[in-house]
């Protein structure tokens, strides 16, 4: 029998070779660069992280700089104003608009009687669970008391006394703490609207705006943009109902800007939201409280509610008629006025809505914008459609 030994070959030691000089240095080499090529991996991942960390860190903290550096800080506090109680998750937000920067001859026929600039007022509620938005149009003309002022139209606040007064005045009517104002000058709408490309609204009333080169809108479906966006919002001599079709052109435009801004294609482009940014924070005027942190955190609230949840509406009124001296007013309703106070107060504006007794303007339409698409397309497919568009001058108003 053979001896399994002596057929096994020469061993590497009869060779005077020894094992591991042979197989395990090559081994241990090659775990080694292994080793050295799983560093350089986690190495070179880590500084891709970083680097897309920091990217994304420098693009926020350059919006923060441009929100901070161009809009205006404003005081909105004084002596008698509700306080907030804690328990109250809801938030109120006071949202102006003004003509204090626009030119031309427009602006003129924009302003009140008394020659003060004309102002858009709008309560903002947001649901404690920030589900839901309802944002209550307050017409310009409303016969209100003016604390310590006595009985104004309510767009005379501003001039007695400024955000402060403005501010104490919707409180005393509603009877909530407000939690923040923000003011934009109607200006900024033909920035925005250049940013997004233009917004698309379903116009239910043909009419034109304008002396010099007006801009005529067209009943249906219109695209807005630039100067024929800035009158579209603006214009109210042109309507038998004045203000309150003016008003819901105003939540017309502002729904389309939210459905445009709320389009993937335009949260997912950082250049095109780094240009509303810079375009929109000139006009805008905010409370002290409203800083660029504090709004960021407010947005990322507001991310999860849906364009269906946000309501708009305007504040039921009495009929018109006329205050001292002649000038045209708008009385309230009075029960009305009770019923949506107390359903902002209990976070329910729903109820208010609900119910088909709360209410309509002061010549007996509807507080809702009935021209609203029960479906709206989506804002790519919209604004690709065939559509009318406003005809306008390219010159500023």
């Amino acid at each position: 029998m053979n001896d399994s030994s002596q057929s096994a070959g020469p061993s590497p030691e009869e060779h005077g070779v020894e094992a591991d000089d042979s197989v395990g240095p090559r081994r241990q080499a090659r775990e080694e660069g292994r080793k050295k090529n799983r560093k350089w991996a986690w190495w070179i991942t880590g500084a891709a992280i970083v680097a897309v960390v920091a990217v994304i860190a420098g693009y926020l903290l350059n919006l923060a700089s441009v929100y901070s550096s161009q809009a205006t800080t404003i005081d909105v506090r004084a002596d008698g104003q509700l306080t907030k109680d804690p328990n109250d998750g809801a938030l109120n937000i006071l949202l102006l608009g003004s003509d204090t920067r626009g030119e031309g001859q427009d602006t003129a026929e924009n302003k009140g009687e008394d020659g003060a600039r004309s102002d858009t007022i709008m309560l903002v509620h947001v649901s404690a669970d920030r589900q839901n938005m309802y944002v209550m149009s307050v017409v310009r003309d409303l016969w209100v008391e003016i604390p310590g002022q006595g009985e104004r139209k309510v767009n005379a606040a501003y001039s007695l006394g400024g955000y402060p007064l403005v501010v104490s005045t919707m409180e005393s009517l509603f009877g909530v703490p407000i939690d923040h104002v923000v003011s934009i000058d109607f200006e900024g709408f033909k920035g925005l609207t250049n940013a997004l490309g233009g917004v698309t609204v379903n116009n239910p009333i043909a009419f034109c705006s304008g002396q010099e080169s007006p801009s005529c809108y067209e009943k249906g479906t219109i695209q807005l943009q630039d100067t024929a966006a800035l009158r579209y919002v603006r214009e109210r001599k042109a309507f038998e109902d004045g203000d309150f079709q003016r008003v819901q052109n105003q939540q017309r435009f502002l729904r389309a800007v939210a459905r445009k801004l709320l389009n993937q294609s335009t949260l997912n482009n950082p250049f095109t939201v780094a240009t509303i940014v810079n375009e929109v924070s000139p006009y805008l005027s905010v409370d002290s409280s409203l800083d660029a942190q504090t709004a960021g955190a407010l947005l990322l609230q507001l991310k999860d509610i849906k364009l269906d949840n946000v309501k708009m509406f305007t504040l039921p009124t009495g009929e018109a008629g006329t205050g001292p001296g002649g000038a045209s007013i708008i009385t309230q309703d009075e029960s009305a006025k009770a019923a949506i106070s107390e359903a902002l107060q209990n976070d329910d504006v729903q109820s208010f809505l609900d119910d088909p007794n709360h209410g309509t303007n002061a010549y007996g339409g509807s507080i809702t914008d009935d021209s609203v698409e029960t479906s709206p397309a989506s804002s790519s497919a919209s604004e690709s459609a065939s559509t009318s568009s406003a005809s306008s001058s390219s010159a500023s108003d």
